[in-house]
């Protein structure tokens, strides 16, 4: 499997298991809801060492595609990109604060980290699917 496909596989998994992890806790399945969501940190954690490793082989990978869809790809990959930046300290401040059982800290924090994690982990497949599929590659 290539470090791409390896990578979109990981946003997907996260993006899964994030979706899941706020239905368990919603339900009140704190047991389920940790696992899954620890399981997304260990996704998400495969996917950046995976992005990490494959873009310091490769460097930058242009986008191919033309016309509406490549406004498209950028406007997506902007808002991404961001996003992504404040991902990792907003997911590791909301993680320790939960394994410290400061829930009602950890709670405030999640309903911000959640959706902008869940963001960037689809909004990441999508990339993937426009860069590597859709742009011709």
């Amino acid at each position: 499997m290539r470090l791409p496909d390896f990578n979109a596989l990981m946003n997907l998994v996260a993006a899964t298991a994030l979706g899941f992890g706020w239905v368990a806790i919603r339900r009140g399945r704190r047991a389920t809801h940790r696992a899954l969501m620890l399981a997304a940190v260990g996704a998400s954690t495969l996917f950046l060492a995976g992005y990490l490793t494959h873009h310091a082989r490769v460097g930058s990978v242009p986008y191919r595609g033309t016309g509406p869809l490549r406004a498209a790809y950028f406007t997506i990959l902007i808002t991404h990109t961001i996003l992504a930046a404040a991902t990792l300290p907003l997911v590791a401040v909301t993680l320790t604060r939960a394994l410290r059982e400061r829930f009602d800290a950890h709670r405030r924090l999640a309903r911000w980290t959640l959706p902008i994690w869940l963001y960037v982990s689809v909004t990441g497949v999508v990339v993937y699917l426009m860069l590597y599929r859709v742009g011709g590659r």
